[in-house]
């Protein structure tokens, strides 16, 4: 599915089912599976989210097992952190009680205060103790734009350089990833104790997405509602698109946000 529907990722795609198939078969992880995704809005962080938590549980995201978290929504005020923290942390526990296997994902987690990574982190450390609820079971997504403009840079530089895309390797943009997130800004992950203590297992780019990737999510969304398209079709929908940057055009500033409401505009 990941290869049929997602555009332009190669490293998320190969990186993610990787991380995920290991997990699964270890009869006894020491510790959580603590996945960082990154990129632009309109990447397909979320699509991704989504589309492991229906094929790991028959409900999907309206299963029992899994929580969806979005910063903004679920803890939009500073003064009730107190309240938010031992709030999650029920959550969290009372999930994993219930499920052999739990997923948790946090939208937006560039907003999240960073006392409330700092209060989940023991639910994703490595621990032994016999007599504690097992928590090395679940897995955490984080779903971030932090680091975005990083990545773009270097899809541009490779671009620039006359390189295609897929050259680029996981361990040249993950290092370059770590390096932006570790950062002193007002960003949660440099200010929470994930990144000094190495919790989180994986952080997976995701690219920057160019004309014939919105095409193709164009493609999805026509065939998703069971309507025809043509090539043109296709291309209209694309051009509505606002590319960046200013001189090159290259990357949908979007992404794939918007494409299926364009669509619209065929009906």
């Amino acid at each position: 599915d990941l290869n049929r529907q997602l555009h332009g990722q190669h490293l998320a795609k190969e990186v993610i089912v990787h991380a995920v198939q290991e997990f699964l078969q270890n009869p006894r992880p020491d510790k959580a599976l603590v996945l960082s995704f990154h990129g632009w809005s309109g990447t397909g962080k979320n699509f991704v989210a989504r589309m492991l938590a229906s094929h790991l549980y028959q409900d999907g995201l309206k299963s029992k097992c899994v929580r969806l978290f979005i910063s903004l929504f679920h803890f939009p005020h500073h003064k009730y952190m107190d309240s938010y923290k031992a709030q999650l942390k029920k959550q969290i526990s009372e999930t994993v009680q219930l499920c052999k296997q739990s997923l948790f994902i946090f939208d937006e987690a560039e907003k999240l205060h960073f006392s409330l990574l700092d209060a989940i982190k023991p639910f994703m450390a490595r621990y032994d103790k016999k007599d504690q609820t097992d928590y090395q079971r679940s897995i955490f997504l984080f779903l971030s734009n932090l680091g975005g403009n990083i990545i773009n840079e270097v899809v541009l530089d490779f671009w620039r350089a006359g390189r295609v895309r897929e050259e680029i390797s996981m361990e040249f943009l993950e290092q370059q990833l770590r390096a932006e997130l570790q950062e002193p800004a007002e960003n949660s992950y440099a200010r929470s104790h994930l990144l000094e203590e190495n919790l989180i297992d994986v952080f997976v780019p995701f690219l920057p997405l160019e004309y014939h990737h919105v095409k193709l999510c164009a493609r999805d969304a026509f065939l998703a509602r069971g309507l025809p398209y043509t090539e043109e079709a296709l291309h209209e929908v694309a051009r509505m698109m606002v590319f960046v940057p200013k001189e090159e055009k290259l990357f949908s500033a979007q992404g794939c946000k918007s494409v299926s409401q364009r669509i619209n505009y065929f009906l």
